[in-house]
């Protein structure tokens, strides 16, 4: 694995504590019968056979499902972006926060997790849990086409959806490193959220060039905000700007 910019330590820089504000009461929650029907309904969708959800981001490193294979996959005409505003969960309203969802165009390499036999609704209901809340929310969940070295086949996943309202779609990644680098909400921060997935994503031996160079400037501003040396070991920005 390379080794990152973003370190342990810069991410503990990061963090602070605090407080759930609890969901926004101007979005509609879904309750537990609406969950119950959407896992049903896509549970039934499903093609025959194995259930597969695609993972990008989080769910790579906390899937919080039971699964019985994994494989790698490529979505194609999708790419990660931060483009989901967070007052919640990794942000606050005196510091918002951002997290990845899929945007049209390009391609994203990820892992497709195998849901085991006979529980798909149940399965499918854990997940919807932890993706989304709120009625707005149901149209960033829909089948993917995605490719493995086994074939392809259809992968459940989350994107975007209606842009407008929560959303901050196309930003540069100069703009969303200082996002990061600030943001933290009651279960951490944006610096762990992204090193995280990168650190796994490595694991798993997928690059992504675009988030690779996010972690080197949210490095070099956690660095500026706290007053720590930048790390000599790693290219200056000046310098990293003119890799290919």
């Amino acid at each position: 694995m390379r080794l990152m910019s973003l370190t342990p330590e810069l991410v503990a820089l990061c963090h602070r504590e605090e407080v759930d504000p609890g969901p926004d009461p101007s979005w509609t929650e879904l309750n537990d019968e609406d969950f119950k029907a959407l896992a049903l309904r896509l549970a039934g969708e499903a093609d025959e056979g194995p259930l597969w959800v695609f993972a990008y981001g989080s769910l790579i490193w906390k899937p919080e499902f039971d699964s019985v294979e994994q494989r790698l996959a490529t979505a194609f005409g999708w790419h990660r972006s931060f483009c989901l505003d967070m007052v919640r969960w990794r942000g606050t309203a005196a510091q918002p926060g951002l997290m990845m969802a899929l945007e049209r165009g390009g391609r994203c390499n990820g892992v497709i997790y195998r849901l085991p036999e006979g529980e798909k609704p149940a399965q499918v209901e854990r997940l919807l849990r932890r993706e989304i809340s709120d009625h707005e929310s149901i149209s960033s969940v829909r089948w993917l086409p995605v490719h493995t070295a086994q074939g392809a086949l259809r992968a459940l996943g989350f994107w975007v959806g209606v842009k407008g309202r929560g959303t901050s779609p196309g930003q540069p990644l100069d703009k969303v490193a200082r996002v990061l680098a600030r943001a933290c909400g009651h279960i951490g921060s944006g610096a762990e959220y992204l090193y995280n997935t990168v650190s796994h994503l490595e694991a798993f031996g997928i690059r992504d060039r675009n988030l690779w160079r996010l972690q080197q400037l949210v490095a070099d501003e956690v660095r500026a905000l706290h007053g720590r040396p930048v790390d000599e070991n790693f290219p200056s920005r000046q310098e990293r700007s003119t890799v290919a």
